[in-house]
């Protein structure tokens, strides 16, 4: 081939035609999970109602999904490197689809779990997917940041949109028509997909480690699971024996992966100090954002009275300032630098969770609206330039396995902030002095509150809801401190981590 030759596939390879419209289709996927991530809050309280979960299940119901994508990401974007990212966005998309019916008509608490966990399987398959597609579709750097930009913009909108939708819905059907939603997105995504996605894999990946699969599943699961018990229980033999198998399994799947040729992981990307603190600081960030996150929606119900509408559009501007942010964050990294745009994100995220905890029943909206906004903000900044950075450390072929690492961190992270904020809440809440004779279902939840209360006399109802929610407020305002804590480390970490990180024209990040 002569050079000019060489020169004109390069430049097609670079500026692929149609990228930008096969970008669209990517980010419905990425919509579809982040919307479904966030719904759920907003349906407890009538899943509650409906299927009478338990304060452990209801905690269960809602973070089993994030706990089955942080254990499968890794294995799963090593399959997409294999066997074809596009294919096994096309097959994940579908078995989403088919899994949310499950959800959908799902008649008790236990089912529920199990359904969430199966969707869980179906959404690993697709997030490390869509940031490889990204990363094989723009190879001009500049154009990819803003690829990215767009990609974590929807990730963020979708987020603070699911609560709109899912309010729009619950206004007028029941609580599974959350999840029936996914059924149009997820067929114009195959069906547009199949069309416009090309399809990338690495030319020479080895076999697939189906024990690695095994130990990354067990060893997430079992450290998740260790820390729900801890933060809900305290010590235990089962938080303790759940701890030192995760921990013992995860140590074995790092040693695995360093002596095969062709690992799942590879574990020396750890190495790069850009990429290990722009993992670390997705981890913690979604860590101090996601418990509160999931609490808030039943604050706005069940303590200020807003119906699911108005509770959802009230939680819009952290999709506003998300779309903002991520769509600049690039342009902004490259004026600046990496970490103070990281660094400040974060900070910005825990100044605002830390203004949260002066929340009281009565706390009127442009203090609620206003930390939404910022936590968009600074969310955004966040998350597009460490996708960036994570994406750009390695080459395109091990684009996938590099991708689930960014998308472990984050589901990860959500996993962790239900289970440890989550549990600061309920176990806050829990402790509220109760009428005599009070059934133990209303220290479950505040939706169990609710459902006692509708049973009870009036006099009686007043003074079990006051107490209540009183509690259930206590318990928002300590894990909203807690959260901002965790925020203003990850933005110090974030600054010395990142120190020297740019992003350059060329497509090396130094």
């Amino acid at each position: 081939m002569t050079s000019a030759l060489r020169a004109a596939a390069t430049t097609e390879v670079v500026k692929r035609p149609g990228r930008w419209l096969a970008l669209g289709v990517l980010v419905l996927a990425v919509l579809l999970v982040a919307v479904d991530a966030t719904v759920l809050g907003l349906a407890t309280p009538y899943i509650s109602e409906d299927l009478k979960p338990s304060g452990t299940q209801l905690l269960w119901i809602g973070d089993v999904y994030s706990f089955v994508i942080a254990g499968l990401l890794v294995s799963m974007g090593s399959l997409g490197d294999r066997i074809g990212r596009k294919r096994l966005l096309l097959i994940g998309a579908t078995a989403f689809g088919a899994v949310s019916v499950l959800n959908a008509y799902a008649t008790t608490p236990e089912l529920m779990i199990l359904a969430r966990a199966l969707l869980g399987v179906a959404g690993a398959t697709l997030m490390p997917a869509t940031l490889a597609l990204i990363r094989n579709l723009f190879q001009d750097p500049r154009e990819r940041s803003l690829a990215v930009g767009v990609w974590g913009a929807t990730a963020s909108a979708g987020a603070a949109v699911g609560p709109v939708v899912g309010g729009l819905l619950l206004e007028h059907f029941w609580w599974g028509s959350v999840f029936l939603i996914n059924l149009p997105v997820m067929a114009v995504l195959v069906v547009v997909g199949i069309r416009l996605l090309p399809e990338s894999r690495d030319p020479a990946p080895g076999p697939w480690d189906l024990a690695g699969v095994a130990l990354s599943l067990v060893g997430m699961i079992g450290v998740v699971y260790a820390v729900k018990e801890l933060a809900t229980h305290g010590l235990s033999p089962d938080a303790m024996g759940a701890a030192a198998l995760g921990a013992g399994t995860l140590y074995w799947f790092v040693r695995r992966q360093l002596a095969l040729p062709a690992p799942l992981l590879d574990m020396r990307l750890f190495g790069n100090r850009g990429f290990s603190g722009a993992v670390l600081a997705d981890l913690l960030s979604v860590l101090g954002l996601s418990g509160l996150v999931f609490f808030l929606s039943q604050y706005l119900q069940l303590v200020q009275g807003m119906r699911p509408s108005e509770a959802g559009l009230a939680e819009l501007p952290a999709a506003v300032g998300a779309v903002v942010a991520g769509l600049v964050a690039g342009s902004c990294a490259r004026r600046f630098s990496v970490r103070s745009v990281v660094a400040g994100g974060l900070a910005a995220v825990g100044l605002a969770l830390a203004a949260l905890t002066l929340l009281d029943r009565t706390t009127g909206y442009p203090l609620i609206g206003t930390a939404l906004l910022v936590v968009g903000l600074g969310a955004g900044f966040s998350f597009t330039v460490t996708a960036d950075v994570i994406l750009s450390s390695v080459p395109k072929e091990q684009a996938g396995a590099a991708s689930a690492v960014s998308e472990t961190a984050y589901e990860l992270g959500a996993a962790l902030g239900i289970a440890v904020l989550g549990s600061i809440v309920t176990g806050v809440y829990r402790g509220f002095p109760a009428p005599p004779g009070t059934p133990a279902a209303a220290h479950e939840s505040l939706g169990g509150a609710v459902e006692v209360a509708s049973a009870l006399p009036a006099d009686s109802a007043h003074a079990l809801m006051s107490a209540a929610r009183e509690a259930f407020v206590d318990g928002l305002a300590l894990a909203a401190g807690s959260g901002a804590a965790v925020l203003l480390a990850a933005s110090v970490a974030a600054w010395y981590l990142l120190r020297g990180q740019r992003l350059e024209d060329g497509a090396e990040h130094r």
